[in-house]
Order: structure tokens, then sequence, then C-alpha cells
């Protein structure tokens, strides 16, 4: 077995998205497509209302899918097609944009005044890009938690561990999206599908990958290389997101909500969306 190596640690950048919201961006909007099939991941943990409270208004998306896990606080959230609900802490908004859709998302801090969680985005496959949109609010206690090893664990949102398979099925880039919790002095050892992008969020404490140096903590990325398992250590304990996902290797054409395969797919995009054409549902 190839354990896999890390290929590259970031930290998390300081942006303001929305109406005004204060988050950490991970990764998005750049050029070099390293973490193919997906596109951007957002933390928005916000400590004070006012980091977070205008939220994200009205917006189109179309192409992609957007996957919304809450730690803190509550989200709600509405579209064009008549959806709306509120998810909480340990849920999950998996959203198909697919032909288009237009929401919005507005957070609601805890008790506490604090917010958080994390937006991740996904792309869709040519063949994909107008399917018909879709929404799966799934809530936390439909969200299996599997044991590894002594002092570790995951919450499967998707993807297969030890025979145990998260409530989101049936998506085209075979997506695995973990919660780790690690206890001090934990490890995990993973199986990872080769060939598939795998990459480590680290929101909490800090952990150890096998083969680095130095320990990745609160706001690290973690890109690894190709291999078939993932391992590391946590001594003072750990919480963090492990995502894998089959690369789609295709042209992006990406402005802003919208992501197509060709700059012409793009204006047409633009163009329905001024037209008030953009919703289209196959019936």
């Amino acid at each position: 077995m190839a354990i896999r190596k890390v290929a590259k640690i970031s930290e998390s950048v300081p942006t303001l998205e929305g109406a005004g919201v204060r988050l950490r961006r991970a990764f998005g909007f750049n050029r070099e497509n390293l973490f193919d099939p997906f596109l951007l991941l957002d933390d928005f943990r916000g400590e004070a209302p006012e980091d977070f409270i205008r939220g994200f208004p009205d917006h189109p998306h179309r192409g992609i899918e957007t996957i919304t896990y809450m730690i803190e606080g509550t989200v709600e959230h509405g579209d064009s097609l008549g959806n709306q609900g509120t998810i909480g802490p340990g849920d999950v908004q998996w959203m198909t944009a697919g032909s288009g859709i237009i929401h919005r998302e507005m957070p609601q801090p805890n008790r506490y005044g604090r917010m958080g969680g994390f937006q991740l985005w996904a792309n869709l496959p040519a063949s994909h890009k107008m399917m018909n949109p879709r929404y799966r609010d799934v809530l936390e206690a439909q969200i299996p938690t599997v044991e590894l090893n002594r002092g570790a664990c995951a919450r499967v949102v998707s993807g297969l561990i030890n025979g145990v398979a998260g409530p989101v099925q049936d998506v085209v880039v075979e997506p695995r999206y973990l919660d780790m919790h690690m206890q001090p002095g934990s490890v995990f050892d993973l199986p990872v599908p080769e060939g598939h992008t795998a990459f480590a969020y680290v929101y909490e404490g800090a952990v150890l990958f096998e083969g680095e140096d130095y320990p990745a903590g609160n706001h690290s990325l973690v890109l690894f290389m190709d291999g078939d398992r993932l391992a590391g250590h946590s001594e003072g304990g750990a919480r963090f997101l492990l995502i894998s996902g089959r690369p789609i290797r295709e042209p992006v054409a990406w402005y802003g909500p919208i992501v197509m395969n060709t700059q012409q797919e793009l204006e047409t995009a633009f163009n329905d969306l001024r037209a008030g054409t953009f919703i289209r549902i196959s019936r």
C-alpha cells in the first residue's frame, strides 16, 4: 500500500462574501485546478453576529453542487423552486444547482452569538451540467459515525468507510466527505481510492499527517499526493474535514457562482439570467 504524502499545506485567507459576511477561503477562484473536482471551500465560522448576519441573499448557481456543513448556529435557506428550511449543528445541505437555481442562505447565531460551518463547491461534468436541480437536507441524526482506531472516529456524510455508507449517495464525482474527530494521542489510517483528489481542512487542534515534520493546525488546508491510504496522529486532539473525489479533468469556464465548460456556455448562462430564462426544468 502507498501512503499519500503531503503535496501542499496552506492557510485559509480572510475574505468578504455575500452581503458582507466575513469568512476564510481555503481555496477557490484560482487558475490552478489542484482540487478537481472541487472548486471552492469556505470556512464561515463567526464569533459575533455582525460577522455574518447579512448573509447571502438571492443569488444564482449553475453547473455545480454546493455542500453546506454546519457546526454552530443555523442557516435558513430558500430557493426559486420553493424549497425552504433550516439546518443546524451537524446538519448538511447538499444542493445540486444543475441547470440553474436562485437561492439564499441567511445565517443565524446560537445563544452565544456564534455561527459556523463550511461550504464546499463540487463541479459537475459536462454530461450533468444541465441536470435538474435537487436539494438534499441531511439531519445530524442521519449521518453515521464510524469508529476508526481507539480515540479516532469519522462522521460519514458521503462515501464508504468500513462498510458504512453516508446518507448522500448517487453523486457523479464519487465524493467522500468525512468529519474527523481525534482524541489526544489517537491515530488514524484510512484507505483512499487511488487517483482521487484528497485534501484535509483542520478546524480544531492539530494533526500530524504521516511523513510530515510539523502538525497542521486550525485553518490549515492540506492537499495530498496520490496513493491508496492516508494516515496521521494527533498529540492534543483535532477535528478536521477529510474530503476526496474523482477528478473530472474537463475545461472550466467560471465566473462567480456559475461554472460551465466553455466561455460561450458561461455567456449563455448570464444572458439567461438577464432575460429571466435562467430556470430550466426538464419534465
